[in-house]
């Protein structure tokens, strides 16, 4: 009776907890924990715990390889998973070759683990377009991608598979050239590579099982999705204060990158200035604020913005 009652308890907390897959670690973990955090999930267990629980909400946290996350997801072993979407891509083709199951729904996009998956050459090499690929042999971690560009190129290669170093396999005759993920390209300096083509560019996804989740789960999801459009609205806007002359206004206006209406204050004692406050959703660059300046804008401030609900 004892059994059967705990299992029946285990099945119900599984419908009622949103359970969500995140990488253990790598480039996404720092940003994805405090995109976690910024959102006002609480989660204090160390990243070795495989499953962690929220302290203050039905949340629970599963880290694993980043590249387990899709299957997860499509497996309905999880109901969010956060990864890249060249992972997304990559594990989506390997699993259709296997015949398995890659339907998914994606929540969102995220605004952060920004990469790019490049060929990269010896830097003696003298290169035109990826037609002078033909024939190479190409070290890489993503050979479903690889493949589907140099096809589309009609382009004939090998793929050599490797699954970490591969910026060395040109220097130890492995390969002629490379396909790897690219961030600064200091690494590939390092090891007498250049970047000479983009295969993919990607960014942080947040995917979601091919099922309605169960109600409870559903409320958690309704919950959380505002809160991390919010904290991504927030992270690429800015909150713009200054004080300007009146018969200035429409040309301030025109000049503000991504600005809702302005907030408009009158100024005490200074009839002709007024002071003006606006949420802008682009980057503020120098030249923009000298040209403010320039039309007479003074105390100019740009302030980031922790969190934010339209």
């Amino acid at each position: 009776m004892s059994a059967c009652c705990s299992n029946k308890s285990v099945t119900c907390d599984t419908q009622k907890r949103l359970r969500i897959a995140i990488q253990k670690s790598g480039r996404l973990t720092d940003d994805t924990e405090k995109l976690f955090k910024n959102c006002g999930i609480k989660i204090n267990e160390s990243r070795d715990h495989l499953l962690a629980h929220a302290e203050n909400l039905p949340i629970d946290i599963l880290r694993v390889r980043d590249d387990d996350i899709p299957g997860l997801v499509m497996d309905h072993v999880v109901d969010w998973g956060i990864v890249g979407q060249n992972v997304l891509e990559e594990t989506t083709m390997q699993r259709e070759v296997d015949g398995l199951p890659v339907a998914y729904k994606e929540v969102m996009k995220l605004n952060y683990g920004d990469c790019r998956l490049s060929v990269a050459v010896p830097n003696e090499m003298e290169y035109k377009s990826l037609k002078d690929l033909e024939g190479f042999k190409i070290a890489t971690t993503y050979p479903f991608l690889l493949k589907r560009k140099l096809k589309e190129m009609g382009v004939s290669f090998k793929s050599v598979l490797l699954t970490g170093s591969v910026e060395v396999a040109p220097r130890a005759g492995l390969a002629d050239a490379i396909c790897d993920l690219v961030c600064t390209g200091a690494t590939l300096h390092a090891n007498g590579l250049k970047e000479v083509d983009v295969i993919y560019e990607s960014k942080a996804v947040l995917i979601g099982r091919d099922q309605e989740l169960f109600p409870e789960k559903q409320a958690i999801a309704d919950l959380i999705i505002p809160r991390l459009k919010g904290v991504m609205a927030a992270r690429e806007s800015k909150y713009i204060m200054m004080n300007a002359p009146r018969n200035k206004l429409p040309e301030i206006k025109a000049i503000l990158p991504g600005a809702e209406n302005p907030s408009i204050i009158e100024l005490e004692g200074s009839p002709d200035r007024v002071a003006l406050h606006v949420v802008s959703r682009e980057k503020l660059f120098w030249e923009t604020m000298e040209s403010l300046k320039a039309l007479g804008a003074t105390s100019i401030l740009v302030v980031p913005i922790e969190k934010m609900l339209d």
